[in-house]
């Protein structure tokens, strides 16, 4: 079965980085779009960004210029780069491929 495994989650203070990793586990990751979606606490999912096999990517209005989503199908892992953190980034980020296949979440918090 297809796992998908996040990483990279944590609590940075406003302005600060972080990047998530999403590695696809027995998917053939390369051929298939991946998105970041986040859940705020009491909030519903919602999509950050996408990028297409061939990296054409979409962002949300509210991460655009602060954040990158990248891939590396050749490691079958997803990537995205957050910069200028703000509080209200704060949410479960979740990986995506193939808009069925779900990481388990990873918490990013963003507190001063």
């Amino acid at each position: 079965q297809v796992q998908l495994v996040e990483s990279g989650g944590g609590t940075v203070q406003p302005g600060g980085s972080l990047r998530l990793s999403c590695v696809a586990i027995g998917a053939t990751f390369r051929f298939y779009v991946m998105g970041w979606y986040r859940q705020p606490p009491g909030k519903q999912r919602d999509l950050v960004a996408t990028i297409t096999p061939a990296g054409n990517t979409n962002y949300a209005d509210s991460v655009k210029g602060r954040f990158t989503i990248s891939r590396d199908n050749a490691k079958n892992t997803g990537y995205l780069e957050m910069n200028s953190l703000q509080p209200n980034d704060t949410a479960v980020y979740y990986c995506n491929v193939r808009g069925n296949i779900w990481g388990q979440g990873t918490q990013v918090t963003v507190s001063s």
